[in-house]
């Protein structure tokens, strides 16, 4: 069935809608109480009780409403029985959680509906900010509510760019210059959906982030009239063998070619 059908994709945007503010919700209760907290992937990430209460929550939930969807979740052990499936709910029942352990309140539950590889339905649900962030393919995309949409700055203009400080470094100077460096954003999820509602014009995004980070603000940051891509300025795709990707760019249309260019020379 192509994403384009008649099927009820904004049904799915309701249930995880519901699921996403819920899981929300049980999350904050955690939140600021030092919840018990362990290390995975070698030590290297954290995950809380709040993860794994929020997962809980929205797989009981989720899996229940669409037995026929498969699912990938950060905090699940993967089935790859899920890549036999045309639809899945991908899910980080926490984004930034070492902002949420930490006690910022820059976190976000993740929830999508993907379809043939691409999201039909997102929500990032931020509870510390009492924001909530909704969008369905071919549909509106809301904040709280109201519609939002990108900066779309002029290609000369400065850019306000969230990206770690050594991919700023590799870029030629002449176009450094023209750059306002947004501070650290926690979450990647919500660091996209920033560019979607316009309070930054563009982010980069380092090697291995994953679908469960991705999935949801793609959508959100696409239908608010932004790109996420790779390098040679191809949309993602999600529900492969290999759920991590590569370096990527999010940004308004009127400035993916010049960041893109540039970013190519300087890995060049």
């Amino acid at each position: 069935m192509p994403a384009d059908s008649p099927f009820d994709w904004q049904s799915d945007l309701a249930l995880i809608a519901d699921a996403a503010r819920i899981a929300g919700e049980i999350a904050l209760t955690f939140f600021g109480q030092s919840p018990e907290v362990w290390w995975k992937n070698e030590g290297r990430s954290p995950v809380s009780a709040a993860d794994y209460a929020a997962n809980k929550s929205l797989e009981e939930r989720l899996r229940t409403a669409r037995p026929g969807y498969g699912w990938l979740s950060e905090e699940t052990d993967d089935d790859p029985a899920r890549l036999a499936c045309d639809t899945l709910f991908v899910v980080d029942p926490i984004d930034g959680t070492r902002a949420f352990i930490a006690g910022e309140k820059t976190w976000c539950v993740s929830v999508a509906v993907v379809h043939k590889g691409r999201p039909v339905a997102g929500v990032l649900v931020a509870p510390a900010l009492h924001e909530v962030f909704t969008a369905v393919l071919g549909g509106a995309v809301l904040k709280n509510g109201v519609p939002i949409c990108v900066s779309n700055p002029e290609p000369q203009d400065r850019l306000r760019l969230a990206t770690p400080m050594d991919l700023i470094d590799v870029l030629e100077k002449p176009y450094r210059d023209r750059l306002d460096r947004v501070k650290h954003v926690p979450s990647l999820a919500y660091r996209l959906a920033m560019v979607a509602d316009g309070r930054i014009d563009a982010t980069l995004v380092k090697q291995n982030s994953h679908d469960w980070d991705l999935a949801a603000a793609d959508l959100i940051l696409e239908q608010a009239g932004g790109s996420l891509v790779d390098m040679d300025g191809n949309a993602l795709s999600y529900n492969r063998p290999t759920v991590q990707h590569g370096l990527l760019c999010a940004c308004a249309a009127s400035v993916l070619p010049d960041l893109l260019q540039h970013m190519k020379a300087a890995a060049g």
